[in-house]
């Protein structure tokens, strides 16, 4: 596998990836890295709305105004070399609008002056094959482990910070795992099923010996689309926010994400699963990547920490709440999740998507009140982010929630 040299990248192109996943890329970018490219996870922030805004369409969903703000911004920074600088944008490959961000992002940069930067597609359905990354097996390996330990290290850090003695000694257990963590991803070496597995029960022990002390907090479950979720940009500094609100909150992994992407977008259709040797190679990845998840899952609770179900048994939880059929972007796994939480005793919901988000509105927001009329003891708030909202009022509506 190819060994990473962080400090080599002069003779490479820059990949330049929109923020999106906050505890995630810190690791996640070592999947990226390769002989021809350097990835760099985009960090500005100021102006990146407005910017968005005169170069994409007001009716363009909210996360693809921040994401074109942000590489115009990032671009114009004069950090990089134009001429050695290349756009990575993941897409769904469904009829979601995030399918179409390729042709509006490419379409804002030769708007904006930078029409000789180019723009590669990461998926694995087909779209822009001239222009995509190659999908390696030394990508899917480091992806996997940094996704499961980002997704582990996210769930504990939210489950122990909110108690924790001396402000500061979770982000100091994450801090350290993660630079170790780096150092294997970077080298290539531990990445097996076995050692990832060890992983698991070492950091959670450490999570475990972080001091606490016994203080009342509301526990709130997060669910929404993956930007709203998963970025500060896309959610105001959500996370920031519950924690100065003593809120002890749960946001599912990204890797139940990529289980349903591959149980609904690549294994089935119409609910019937399809055939063939690629879907063959696509049901042993799925099969290797629920594995993993149980062994974490498990740890994580023997431990005991909370944690959703594994992705099977989570979908099954999730029956006569959700219709299957709903597969766009997001599709049932909002709803999913939103029923899970309240199965599972998170009975405050904050519930966020962007604005005109139809995935989100039909798949999500559509069923959350016959949800609730099931589970009457749930309560939730409908946020909508939006670069005509403002944070006022984003604010005054999860204060509802939390003094409910």
């Amino acid at each position: 596998m190819y060994r990473i040299e962080e400090e080599k990248n002069k003779e490479k192109y820059t990949l330049l990836i929109p923020a999106m996943l906050d505890a995630h890329f810190p690791l996640l970018k070592y999947a990226f890295y390769s002989k021809k490219y350097h990835p760099v996870v985009m960090e500005e922030t100021e102006g990146i709305t407005g910017l968005g805004l005169k170069y994409a369409h007001n009716d363009l969903c909210y996360p693809g105004i921040l994401i074109i703000g942000q590489i115009l911004k990032t671009l114009q920074s004069g950090n990089y070399d134009i001429n050695r600088t290349v756009i990575l944008e993941p897409q769904a490959g469904d009829a979601c609008r995030g399918s179409n961000y390729i042709s509006m992002i490419r379409k804002a940069l030769d708007e904006a002056g930078f029409e000789t930067v180019p723009v590669v597609s990461l998926n694995v359905t087909g779209l822009e094959k001239k222009h995509s990354i190659p999908i390696t097996s030394g990508l899917l390996i480091r992806a996997a482990a940094a996704a499961y330990y980002g997704d582990l290290l996210m769930i504990l850090s939210n489950q122990v910070e909110p108690y924790e003695e001396h402000k500061g000694d979770t982000k100091k257990v994450s801090d350290k795992w993660i630079r170790i963590l780096s150092e294997e991803l970077k080298r290539g070496k531990r990445l097996s099923g076995g050692k990832i597995r060890e992983h698991f029960d070492e950091i959670i022990q450490d999570f475990k010996m972080v001091p606490k002390a016994d203080r009342p907090v509301l526990k709130i479950g997060v669910v929404g689309e993956l930007y709203i979720k998963y970025c500060h940009l896309g959610n105001w500094n959500l996370e920031e926010y519950l924690k100065g609100q003593d809120c002890e909150y749960y946001i599912n992994g990204i890797t139940w994400y990529a289980l349903y992407y591959m149980d609904t977008h690549l294994l089935s259709e119409g609910g019937e699963y399809k055939k063939g040797t690629v879907i063959g190679i696509y049901a042993k990845i799925f099969q290797y990547f629920l594995s993993l998840q149980k062994d974490m899952v498990h740890a994580i609770k023997k431990q005991g920490f909370y944690c959703m179900d594994a992705y099977d048994i989570f979908k099954e939880k999730a029956k006569g709440y959700v219709t299957y059929q709903c597969s766009i972007g997001d599709g049932w796994l909002i709803g999913a999740e939103f029923a899970n939480h309240a199965l599972n005793g998170y009975n405050r919901i904050i519930c966020g998507q962007p604005f005109g988000c139809l995935p989100s509105h039909v798949c999500g927001r559509g069923l959350y009140p016959a949800i609730r009329r099931k589970l009457p003891d749930t309560q939730y708030i409908s946020v909508d982010y939006d670069a005509s909202g403002t944070d006022t009022l984003v604010k005054s509506r999860i204060r509802m929630l939390l003094s409910f």
